[in-house]
C-alpha cells in the first residue's frame, strides 16, 4: 500500500483508537489508578471584570489507559534488550536511563487490524482464549503485514471499558501466546497492540510475549485500545498516527492513536 499522506489527511475518515480516562476506570492492579479532581472551581477567584477559570489535577500510572510500553519495561535475567544490566541504569528518582518511553519517536506508520473476534464469529473472545498463528494469518487474509507496520488485534473486550471489574477480570483475558507473538515478530513489525489490558493471554507467570517483543525483538506493545469503530467500518489497513507522552525515564506512557482511512 502506497500512502498518499496529503490525500489521506484531506479526505480520510479519522478513527480515535484511545479509551477515555475517568475516575474508577480499569487499571492493571500492579499499576497505580487514575486520579482526578478539580483544584479550582469557577467562582473561587474572580477578576475585576468578573471572569473566572477552573483547573484540575491528575495522577496516574504510566501503564494506565491506552498506553505504549517502552523497551525498558521488561528485562530478562536482569538485562535490558541490549544486554545492559538494568540495575546499573535505574533509580526511583530518574527512572530508566536507557530505552525509556521518551526515546520513542512519533509514530506515522501503516497499521493493520487483525479482527479475531470477527474471525470467530463472536462479539468478544472468551476469557481464556489463546490466539494462534493460524488465526492471525487467517485474520490478515490477503492483507500483507510488512516490516515497520503496527499490527492491532481486536478481541472485542473494549466493550467492557466502562465496567472495570469485567474488563480487568482478575487479570484474566484473551490474547496471543508466545507462538502467536513469534508469528507477528517474524513480519518485522514496529509495534503490536490490542484492546486488552495485557496484550498477551493472561494469567501468565513469566509474561513470555512481553519478553519476546520488548527484550528479544524490540517491538513496542500498545494496550487498552478501542478498536470497535475501526472494526465496524471493516477497515483492515490504515495510516496510524500516534505519539506517547514524553516522560523522561518512564517505562511507558499514555498514547492517543489515530487511524486514518486511506
Amino acid at each position: 500500500m502506497n500512502i498518499d499522506l496529503a490525500a489521506a489527511l484531506k479526505t480520510g475518515r479519522v478513527f480515535d483508537l484511545s479509551q477515555p480516562y475517568f475516575v474508577g476506570m480499569p487499571h492493571h492492579p500492579s499499576h497505580p489508578p487514575y486520579l482526578f479532581g478539580l483544584v479550582k472551581k469557577h467562582g473561587d477567584y474572580l477578576t475585576p471584570a468578573g471572569t473566572s477559570s477552573a483547573s484540575d489535577a491528575i495522577a496516574l500510572g504510566s501503564h494506565v489507559g491506552t498506553h505504549i510500553d517502552a523497551f525498558c519495561h521488561f528485562s530478562l535475567a536482569g538485562k535490558l534488550c541490549d544486554g545492559t544490566s538494568a540495575s546499573e541504569v535505574q533509580s526511583y528518582a530518574a527512572g530508566l536511563e536507557r530505552f525509556s518511553v521518551d526515546t520513542i519517536q512519533p509514530i506515522l506508520r501503516r497499521g493493520v487490524l487483525l479482527d479475531i473476534a470477527l474471525l470467530e464469529g463472536v462479539d468478544e473472545l472468551p476469557i481464556d482464549f489463546a490466539i494462534t498463528p493460524a488465526m492471525l494469518a487467517k485474520a490478515a487474509g490477503d492483507t500483507a503485514i510488512n516490516p515497520g507496520d503496527v499490527a492491532l488485534i481486536r478481541t472485542g473486550w473494549a466493550r467492557y471499558w466502562n465496567d472495570a471489574a469485567r474488563y480487568i477480570a482478575q487479570v484474566h483475558g484473551p490474547g496471543p501466546e508466545l507462538d502467536g507473538a513469534m508469528w507477528l515478530s517474524s513480519k518485522g513489525i514496529f509495534a503490536a497492540g490490542s484492546d486488552t489490558v495485557a496484550f498477551e493471554k493472561v494469567p501468565s507467570r513469566d509474561m513470555p510475549v512481553h519478553i519476546h517483543f520488548l527484550v528479544e525483538k524490540r517491538i513496542h506493545i500498545i494496550e487498552a485500545l478501542n478498536l470497535e469503530e475501526l472494526a465496524a467500518a471493516k477497515l483492515k489497513e490504515f495510516l496510524l498516527i500516534a505519539a506517547p507522552m514524553k516522560l523522561r525515564g518512564a517505562t511507558g506512557a499514555p498514547i492517543r492513536p489515530l487511524a486514518i482511512a486511506l
